[in-house]
């Protein structure tokens, strides 16, 4: 099968494409075919061997000293079954499936082995890019709107970094849950975010996020722009402000209202997803579809944080 490899931590032309044997799916395990994949910010990070401030030794203890020691990067993936290993009873060889492929990553490329347990079946009514792209922000989104915020109808919700995936996705379920929706981004993706849902849209390059001299009931930081400390002179009592992205200090600091760390990723996230997906009311948002062998340009994209919605790869 083609695969894009990665060898070395790097640039994103560190990343090849080239022929590797096909996976072998364990007992608990199918092997998919992947129809679509995507580029993610934490794809990017991996493969540049970019962790955030007091992580580096820990990430790369965990994932490879000088390269990924699992050198097939990606983490989402829609496509069809191809064979289901011998524990497996859910699923069968022609299903459409979609999901997160977890720590063993491989998505980015024509064939991976996934647990079964990780995979939903994808709705008849939608693609397998929407789906691919939607994944990764949409379970981000609803994991920390929904599962930690306790997001209700009426309540004020600011989304920094509304243009990413993260973003789009965020600013979409808060609207659909009834709540009156801030979106921070740069000037140029202001008629996008209001198309999406947002009442309020702050361009960053002019005013700071973090004084904005109002209250909100949940926030979700998706670009790393706010602190602990910024976090908490905006968010209500009894509100909750989620930083998606932080460090290893702003781990440590937050408590109270102030929550930090990851979306689990798994199926039951995927299949709220792709829900709302199939009734149309979350839009995934593609910049961009590429083939694997440009693979190379999505990371550009990525690493330019410049990035709108989602990057979908055809392999």
């Amino acid at each position: 099968m083609r695969a894009a490899v990665v060898d070395r931590y790097g640039p994103p032309g560190v990343v090849r494409i080239t022929e590797t044997s096909d996976p072998e799916p364990r007992a608990g395990e199918v092997l998919v075919r992947v129809h679509a994949t995507a580029v993610t910010a934490g794809d990017a990070r991996i493969r540049g061997g970019s962790f955030p401030t007091g992580m580096g030794l820990p990430g790369r203890l965990a994932l490879g000293l000088r390269g990924p020691r699992r050198p097939v990067l990606g983490m989402v993936l829609s496509g069809t079954v191809e064979t289901a290993g011998s524990a497996v009873t859910e699923l069968t060889a022609g299903d459409r499936v979609s999901g997160m492929a977890g720590a063993r990553m491989g998505a980015h490329a024509e064939l991976v082995a996934v647990e079964a347990a990780r995979l939903v079946r994808t709705p008849a009514g939608v693609s397998h890019e929407a789906a691919a792209a939607a994944i990764f922000g949409g379970t981000t989104a609803a994991h920390f709107l929904h599962d930690v915020a306790r997001l209700r109808a009426g309540q004020d919700v600011l989304v920094v970094g509304a243009s990413g995936a993260v973003g789009t996705s965020a600013v979409q379920l808060a609207a659909h849950a009834g709540a009156r929706v801030t979106g921070v981004s740069s000037g140029r993706n202001a008629e996008l975010l209001r198309r999406l849902g947002v009442d309020e849209h702050v361009d960053y390059t002019t005013t700071d996020p973090a004084g904005l001299g109002r209250r909100f009931d949940a926030i979700l930081d998706a670009a790393g722009t706010l602190t602990p400390r910024t976090a908490r002179g905006l968010v209500r009592d009894g509100g909750t402000a989620v930083l998606a992205v932080a460090d290893l200090w702003q781990m440590l600091q937050a408590r109270g209202p102030v929550k930090a760390g990851s979306a689990p990723g798994g199926a039951e996230l995927v299949a709220r997803v792709l829900a709302p997906l199939e009734r149309d009311e979350l839009d995934p948002v593609i910049q961009e579809a590429l083939p694997l062998a440009e693979i190379a340009r999505a990371y550009e994209i990525v690493d330019s944080r410049r990035k709108v919605g989602n990057l979908v790869v055809l392999p």
